[in-house]
């Protein structure tokens, strides 16, 4: 028999990260931060709660939490919506730690005086490149060519370019290109740190996308239990039942992907990437298929901004988006799984 409950530990961090992040003013708080997708408050929170640093080793400022502690924290992120760009943050600190160079920024992201984030995609040669996060993170970490660098937010207004987004998130286009950078590692070493950093952010999104997709469907559910239609609530009529069915076993899929890429990735088995990009491109799916389903059975209440429905229907589609399109992911994904033409594929 498997078991896939939680430890004591990890129960009490689920408990914690949901009494921080989520709460009766979590929509408030959310609704509040747009259009920009950013609450310092609620940032300083948690960074003070050690959240941000914790997959870090305890010599270097963390708590050496695994890949599925980080997990069950971005689950409570997506529950919640958090207008904070946790994932970012604890994907690089845990590159900057892995990189040869990283040391000093490091410490800088440890103290505090430091947000920092990555950009998904190689750096661009010259104009503008996206960066999640970049509207309010100090540093960056990219891959320019065969390098991978920490670059600092540029000082000139017009190489920074925020992009307004029905997401509400804190997304900007970098000029990277000119700028001055720090080398954290160089060659072969920098791409494979850069190739394992997008995995790790694969997952995370993945669980956070998990957590938004459970909270959506009770959302929807509450909605139609309470919502009545030819003298009976909504929820009475199979049509309606059989929708929320097929979305909450899609949903128990993502969720054991996500738990069995984390487990893969602590272990280090050759499948962890493989796993993760399942888990990535299976919850951004069911997801916004969840979402949808919810807002749809709101009829048009859905779409108006004082029902909260909305609010994870627009993350839902966009959050996936970060990485490009989905298409891009999927194309991911069958590399992984059949690796190059010629090259053996891992066994699952």
């Amino acid at each position: 028999m498997i078991d896939l409950g939680f430890t004591d530990e990890q129960a009490e961090l689920r408990a914690s990260a949901a009494g921080l992040l989520g709460g009766p003013g979590a929509m408030a708080r959310v609704r509040a931060a747009e259009p920009r997708g950013f609450d310092p408050e609620l940032w300083d929170k948690l960074f003070g709660s050690g959240f941000v640093t914790m997959g870090i080793a305890e010599d270097r400022g963390g708590s050496s939490a695994g890949a599925l502690e980080l997990a069950i924290l971005a689950e409570e992120y997506g529950r919640a919506l958090a207008p904070v760009p946790v994932i970012e943050a604890i994907v690089a600190a845990q590159l900057l730690e892995r990189a040869p160079g990283g040391a000093d920024f490091l410490r800088a992201v440890v103290s505090g005086e430091v947000i920092p984030t990555i950009v998904l995609a190689p750096a661009a040669r010259a104009g503008g490149s996206l960066v999640p996060a970049g509207a309010v993170a100090h540093a960056a970490i990219a891959l320019r060519e065969d390098q991978l660098i920490a670059i600092w937010r540029p000082t000139d207004p017009q190489a920074v370019q925020v992009i307004d987004n029905l997401a509400g998130l804190p997304v900007s286009q970098w000029d990277l290109s000119a700028e001055p950078a720090e080398v954290l590692a160089a060659g072969p070493q920098a791409a494979a740190l850069f190739r394992d950093a997008v995995t790790h952010w694969k997952l995370l999104t993945a669980a956070a996308l998990n957590g938004l997709r459970e909270r959506a469907l009770k959302i929807g559910i509450d909605y139609v239990k309470e919502r009545y239609a030819f003298g009976v609530p909504l929820g009475w009529f199979q049509a309606v039942q059989h929708r929320f069915a097929d979305d909450t076993a899609a949903g128990e899929g993502t969720q054991l992907l996500v738990y069995e890429a984390a487990t893969a990735r602590t272990l280090q088995r050759p499948t962890a990437a493989a796993l993760a990009n399942m888990a990535f491109v299976h919850g951004a799916e069911t997801a916004f298929r969840t979402c949808r389903t919810s807002l749809q059975f709101h009829g048009g209440y859905g779409f108006t901004l004082e029902y909260d429905i909305q609010l994870y229907f627009r993350r839902a589609k966009a959050w996936p988006l970060l990485l490009g399109p989905a298409r891009d992911a999927y194309e991911d994904l069958a590399t992984e799984l059949f690796g190059p033409a010629g090259e053996e594929s891992h066994e699952l």
